[in-house]
């Protein structure tokens, strides 16, 4: 079953130690588990996001299409990366995450991907 690892946390906190030994030492972290995934065969991607003041919120009301800067809500912490992968079940799927160096100062959310039948890849 694939599993999407959300990865949470202050993007003003890691704006502000950016470039510093510390942000070097969360890379090499966030290195280490990638290959630790890719080592065990269950990654199947995966990407650091860029920051929120670069995202764009879609809608569409009464058939037209509404643009807002940034995200859809407000929060302490901010979808900041995420990994799929392929493993067994879930208990497997809360192994990997609670290794991910995100889950020390931030937060991790699980989310089961729903395969649908007869999608285009």
């Amino acid at each position: 079953m694939q599993y999407l690892i959300l990865i949470y946390g202050d993007e003003k906190q890691f704006a502000q130690m950016a470039n510093s030994e510390v942000a070097k030492q969360v890379y090499a972290q966030y290195k280490q588990y990638s290959s630790a995934l890719a080592s065990a065969g269950v990654i199947r991607g995966g990407a650091e996001l860029k920051p929120t003041s670069m995202a764009t919120t879609v809608r569409v009301r009464n058939g037209k299409t509404q643009l807002t800067d940034g995200p859809f809500a407000e929060t302490k912490e901010q979808l900041g990366g995420y990994y799929v992968i392929d493993v067994a079940n879930l208990d497997e799927a809360v192994k990997w995450a609670a290794r991910c160096p995100g889950a020390q100062a931030g937060s991790i959310e699980l989310r089961p991907l729903a395969m649908m039948p007869d999608m285009p890849a």
